[in-house]
């Protein structure tokens, strides 16, 4: 005998078939946290990670209810190098990363006008004029990575570990560490013989008498024990715009960010932009020149600062930097000479009490 069950029992058993299937779904659209690979060139212990990314990423853990995390990968963890960082973000190998753009040559040309000579005296101005600057100006050098925020450092100095120059002429020949393209040209207008490196490769440079010297910032010096291999420091007095300068990126994958819901987009913008930046100059950068200054002074370290005729042979000694930026960016189709004023009068702006 055949026994036949009931239709709407089968139906009762599809739908709860199915309705079991859709569980997992339902939980990830509504509270599954999304983790977002982070990936930078610094140690974990280094003030970027401490003092930004971190904070940056628990900030939209709390604002999300933990909808959105973030697993961290310092020190080029999820491989590469330092100059591979921008592709990493627009190609999809890490979802977030913080760098400097410009470790790449040519690249971020338009943006590149904040590595000038004598562009800004605090992070947090010359952080503001760049994101304002950018968003206007050069937002196509950034095409596959949704910037969250952009910064400066709070300005680079000079840091030899045998050498004591103090004039113009004492730089002529020397060695010396330069992060970026625009550094290493204001190296050569000074004299002396750029290496251009990322910051992770100066302490066994240094060490090994690759180079003399490395134009450092403040901010760098701990991650690498800059102090323990420079015993002299060579610096331009407080409140004078920075010998050279290097733009920072903490961006996203722009189809990671475009997948987001509305709501996690949200908390996304609101962590995002021209405050955001601000903050990244005055938190991580000028607030920190003190104390790691202070730790060199502690160690018995000689700082030298240049003197106020000394200072302008040096900024005549640079002149032609900003003229070769000009040339070189006007011969791309822009306006290289507006560029250049518009992006001097911003630091003025955002430096105004």
């Amino acid at each position: 005998m055949t026994h036949r069950r009931p239709a709407g029992r089968l139906l009762r058993s599809l739908s709860q078939f199915l309705a079991l299937l859709a569980l997992p779904l339902a939980a990830s659209s509504q509270g599954a946290p999304i983790v977002l690979k982070v990936h930078h060139f610094l140690p974990a212990t280094s003030s970027a990670q401490v003092r930004l990314i971190q904070p940056w990423c628990d900030k939209v853990a709390r604002e999300s209810t933990d909808r959105l995390k973030c697993q961290i990968y310092p020190s080029m963890q999820l491989g590469g190098t330092p100059p591979q960082l921008f592709e990493q973000a627009r190609d999809g190998v890490a979802d977030v990363i913080w760098t400097v753009p410009t470790y790449v040559a040519a690249r971020f040309s338009k943006s590149e006008v904040f590595e000038l000579p004598w562009m800004a005296s605090s992070a947090k101005a010359g952080s503001q004029a760049l994101w304002t600057y950018v968003q206007k100006n050069s937002q196509d050098e950034f095409k596959g990575v949704h910037p969250i925020f952009m910064h400066v450092h709070d300005g680079a100095l000079f840091h030899f570990s045998s050498k004591q120059p103090r004039t113009l002429e004492d730089m002529k020949g020397l060695k010396i560490r330069a992060a970026t393209r625009a550094n290493a040209r204001m190296l050569a207008a000074l004299g002396a013989t750029p290496v251009q490196m990322p910051l992770p490769g100066v302490p066994d440079a240094l060490s090994k008498g690759v180079v003399d010297g490395a134009a450092v910032p403040w901010e760098g010096s701990p991650a690498i024990k800059l102090p323990e291999i420079a015993r002299y420091h060579l610096d331009v007095p407080a409140g004078t715009p920075r010998i050279s300068n290097t733009i920072f990126l903490f961006g996203m994958n722009q189809a990671r960010y475009d997948s987001l819901p509305a709501d996690l987009k949200q908390v996304i913008d609101a962590n995002s932009g021209l405050a955001m930046s601000a903050w990244a100059g005055e938190t991580g950068f000028d607030a920190v020149v003190e104390p790691f200054r202070k730790v060199a002074r502690d160690r018995g370290n000689t700082m030298h600062v240049l003197g106020e005729a000394e200072l302008q042979r040096w900024v005549k000694a640079t002149d032609s930097v900003d003229d070769e930026w000009v040339k070189e960016v006007t011969a791309k189709g822009a306006d290289g000479r507006r560029l250049l004023q518009e992006a001097r009068d911003l630091v003025r702006q955002y430096a105004r009490p």
